[in-house]
């Protein structure tokens, strides 16, 4: 992989968690001051937006938007610093397909069956689906692994699904994931949220569809896409 993709994000400040209020919304100290502010992660993330957390944030300057600041990264001893925005993926995603050289066409958001995945692309008559995951969460960041999902998905389970069936139509089907922390380099199923995904994922491996990780390294204000891993594992169970 010789292009890195990056985010950097500008007019950003520190604060300290507070609480979650709900999916959406948190409360933060920023200067001393509690805000309330925007989560871009519906997720649980219970293990990381725990009371006194240090945590970075996007400020703006729009009246018209119900919070000033949108909530991006975590910090966690034993990981540092974790991006927790549900949006980075699929942009890092993007500038590394649209960089890559390999494609002829890269179109999001393309429609399959009954689903909507991340990413389509082409080469030389080729066709490609993908689909982008992102990861926030490890068991123990000294094992390298993260796990995936952190609560049920059922929209998870029915895209590799459709995955296995495309690959079987004759596209070129990928699940990538990209992670969100630092020193971790694979992702496993977290049965423990969901057993259905696991199972989901070995059948799509199995059908055909390709299982690739990619490394971040991540920062209080940027993530970028460090290494990529195909992982063969699942195709021979």
């Amino acid at each position: 992989m010789k292009y890195r993709p990056i985010i950097q994000y500008e007019n950003t400040v520190s604060g300290i968690f507070v609480k979650r209020v709900n999916r959406f919304v948190a409360e933060v100290l920023i200067d001393g001051k509690q805000e309330s502010v925007h989560v871009k992660n519906t997720g649980r993330l219970q293990e990381l937006l725990v009371p006194d957390a240090r945590v970075t944030l996007l400020r703006f300057d729009n009246p018209d938007r119900k919070t000033a600041y949108d909530l991006i990264s975590v910090y966690k001893p034993g990981l540092k610093w974790v991006n927790i925005d549900s949006f980075a993926p699929n942009a890092l995603m993007k500038l590394l397909l649209e960089n890559d050289g390999f494609y002829d066409a890269v179109r999001p958001e393309y429609r399959y069956g009954d689903s909507r995945f991340d990413f389509y692309m082409e080469s030389q008559g080729s066709k490609y689906l993908r689909e982008v995951k992102g990861c926030t969460l490890t068991s123990d960041p000294r094992t390298g692994i993260g796990l995936f999902p952190d609560a049920p998905t059922e929209r998870g389970v029915k895209h590799l699904k459709e995955l296995a069936e495309a690959e079987k139509n004759g596209f070129h089907c990928t699940i990538c994931f990209v992670i969100q922390m630092n020193g971790v380099h694979m992702v496993r199923p977290n049965d423990a949220a969901q057993p259905e995904f696991g199972q989901a994922l070995i059948r799509a491996a199995k059908a055909g569809v390709g299982v690739i990780y990619y490394s971040c390294h991540v920062e209080a204000d940027s993530i970028k896409i460090t290494g990529e891993t195909a992982d063969c594992r699942y195709a021979g169970m």
